[in-house]
């Protein structure tokens, strides 16, 4: 059975490990509460629903939310679904150290940028007769047809997409604080809310 989690990026740094310096993450993951079962025969597919973050001052809870006064509330699609039940806890005791997960959230917004930053672009080169054309992306067009075609590397607004990356390493675990060390960086900035599953 796939373990899951719901944590939060707290900060990076580096460790010592067998004379190297490795970079790490730590992510405040948990304590999640299972707030609904999803099952085959009542929603048509089978799926644990936690919620992370209590919300702790009542005018701040929705009425939509009373039942389930959480921050966040996420699914996971898992088999074994019969294991749990509405109300359980989950923790970081689920994860041993050296398993291999993956994590999504939401990259850093960047805002509005260029080819070059966007998409690593080279340029021109910063020769006589080139004025303001260093960062410029170049023609964008053909003779045939008369138009850009669609997809074309051009600036826009970059960041702020939901991420994933796999094979994530867990360094260490403080079940203590709720914390998971995960080798190397994750999505998002100091504070984003990361989804964690392991590979299983």
């Amino acid at each position: 059975m796939t373990a899951f989690i719901l944590g939060k990026k707290l900060k990076m740094g580096q460790i010592w490990k067998e004379g190297k310096v490795v970079p790490v993450t730590l992510i405040e993951a948990g304590p999640c509460v299972v707030t609904q079962i999803k099952t085959e025969e009542k929603d048509g597919y089978k799926a644990v629903q936690i919620g992370f973050e209590k919300i702790e001052k009542e005018k701040k809870i929705k009425k939509t939310q009373k039942d389930k006064p959480y921050k966040y509330l996420k699914e996971f699609k898992t088999d074994g679904i019969e294991k749990f039940k509405v109300g359980d806890i989950i923790d970081v005791s689920q994860f041993q150290v050296g398993e291999k997960v993956k994590i999504s959230g939401m990259s850093k917004g960047k805002g509005f940028q260029g080819v070059v930053k966007r998409w690593g672009f080279s340029g021109r080169n910063k020769t006589h007769g080139v004025k303001h054309e260093e960062r410029k992306p170049g023609s964008i067009g053909s003779a045939f047809p008369q138009r850009v075609i669609k997809g074309k590397k051009m600036p826009g607004r970059m960041g702020s997409e939901r991420v994933t990356i796999k094979n994530l390493e867990i360094i260490d675990i403080d079940k203590d604080k709720n914390l998971l060390v995960i080798k190397g960086g994750v999505p998002g900035r100091k504070g984003t809310l990361l989804e964690i599953q392991s590979l299983k």
